[in-house]
């Protein structure tokens, strides 16, 4: 079993991507296993990591379909109903209140807040 080769930050050389990098050409990493990694040193914790991809054996980005979309939409529709009383907060509902706004504070109207 062969080990990654490891680069310093900034250090990589020509070829080499992490899968933000390759999104960004338009690229995925389509199968491919992880090729390098990066390494950048921090004080008081371990390093950080990136893995790194090979930009020659990288395939081109899937194009949405129809059925994608509207599966994303959906997706994103359902975020926006307040389960408890199932309306459309008009706002993707944040997962720290697990309901809108109103109902998590339901006294804030009348507080002025």
């Amino acid at each position: 079993m062969a080990a990654l080769p490891v680069y310093r930050w900034r250090l990589a050389p020509d070829g080499y991507a992490t899968r933000r990098q390759l999104r960004a050409q338009g690229l995925r990493p389509g199968g491919q296993c992880v090729a390098a990694q990066l390494e950048r040193p921090r004080r008081r914790r371990g390093p950080l990591v990136a893995y790194l991809y090979r930009i020659d054996l990288a395939k081109p980005v899937r194009p949405m379909t129809p059925g994608r979309w509207a599966a994303l939409a959906k997706a994103n529709t359902a975020r926006r109903i307040c389960p408890a009383c199932r309306t459309d907060a008009g706002y993707v509902i944040p997962t720290s209140l697990g309901t809108c706004v109103t109902c998590a504070y339901p006294g804030a109207d009348s507080a002025g807040v």
